[in-house]
């Protein structure tokens, strides 16, 4: 149904409190843990001893679960913000940390999971998003002793994630919830400033081969650039920037702030979306779907119509499509909840067990 809206053995856990700040007083204090698999094996055929998988959990690890999957280089402080933990995580919200045990990992390649930036650098298996899933699934099942999952939900490369979740575990989960994302390969403009950004930082001679003493410059400017490029929303900046003045205070901003990446961390996991295609296993899905859209992403356009041209494909599916506006900020507005927060929560309901 397509309905349109517009409007364990091998592993130890290592728990702390969590030093994350979180939307408001009313939610749980979020806790940070580290699992670790003793052997994890990748698609390229490369096998890594003790990879480490971070992940923040909030609420009581026996009520439902539900999966959070962040997008490409975002903290996951980005998903304790008001602007969406303050709008799904509070009492009587639709993601309710008092009625929900919320799981938050890190993706392999990410934060403070295991990636090249630890000493391996450029010898660092190369891992790909199917890889980020059967960790995380391992972390739920091995680590956490879950079973099943209320809900799987992500944004970015966490909503292509979402894709396969619901290919490769199609039993696991009641429901699912793609945000920002589509199933087909990546190609396009999407694609094309990947790999730019990918091959500006190789060609940068700071890099040398993956072996630089200091952050080569060409990353901070290859990432803005990317970043104006793709996120932020067509009508959005206007707003922000109606004139040059206000347009180069926005960019000397960005210039100013200080590099906290590391590029080799960069250039895996960017090119870890090089293989991504749900398209052929769409059929496999048996979750019901609610996919969040915003008019305004710049790295799905919906004028390709790519997304609902799979549509048939899939058992059951309902897509929300948010209208660009001001307010929106293109591929990034599935930070503001405020766009889907009541939708979410009626789906939930309507796919609830009895």
């Amino acid at each position: 149904m397509f309905n349109r809206m517009i409007s364990g053995v091998a592993s130890a856990i290592l728990l702390t409190v969590s030093p994350l700040t979180h939307a408001a007083s009313s939610l749980p204090t979020p806790t940070e843990a580290d699992w670790i698999a003793k052997e994890f094996s990748f698609n390229s055929g490369e096998k890594l001893k003790d990879v480490r998988i971070h992940y923040i959990t909030l609420g009581d690890k026996n009520k439902p679960a539900v999966l959070l999957l962040h997008g490409t280089n975002q903290p996951l402080s980005a998903l304790l913000a008001p602007g969406f933990a303050g709008e799904l995580f509070g009492p009587g919200q639709a993601l309710d940390a008092s009625k929900y045990f919320i799981i938050i990992p890190e993706g392999i390649g990410s934060g403070k999971s295991s990636k090249p930036s630890d000493g391996l650098r450029m010898a660092f298996p190369h891992y790909d998003y199917d890889d980020m899933v059967t960790a995380q699934y391992r972390l739920i099942k091995e680590g956490l002793g879950i079973s099943h999952l209320r809900l799987v939900m992500g944004y970015s490369m966490g909503g292509m994630q979402t894709w396969l979740w619901g290919e490769k575990y199609p039993g696991m989960m009641d429901a699912l919830v793609p945000m920002a994302s589509q199933p087909n390969e990546l190609s396009g403009r999407n694609w094309m400033l990947r790999r730019m950004l990918i091959e500006s930082i190789k060609g940068d001679p700071a890099w040398a081969e993956g072996n630089y003493q200091q952050q080569p410059p060409t990353l901070k400017t290859a990432n803005i650039m990317f970043s104006i490029a793709t996120t932020g929303g067509t009508l959005a900046y206007q707003h922000k920037a109606p004139t040059r003045a206000l347009a180069d205070k926005l960019v000397d901003a960005r210039l100013a702030a200080p590099v906290t990446a590391d590029a080799n961390d960069f250039i895996y996991i960017w090119g870890s979306s090089a293989n991504y295609n749900a398209m052929p296993g769409l059929s496999r899905i048996t979750a019901p779907m609610l996919i969040i859209n915003s008019a305004d992403d710049e790295r799905n356009p919906v004028e390709t119509g790519i997304l609902q041209s799979e549509f048939p494909k899939i058992k059951k599916a309902e897509l929300l499509l948010i209208p660009a506006s001001a307010e929106t900020s293109g591929h990034g507005t599935m930070m503001q909840a405020k766009f889907y927060n009541k939708k979410l929560q009626t789906f939930l309901a309507e796919t609830a067990k009895p």
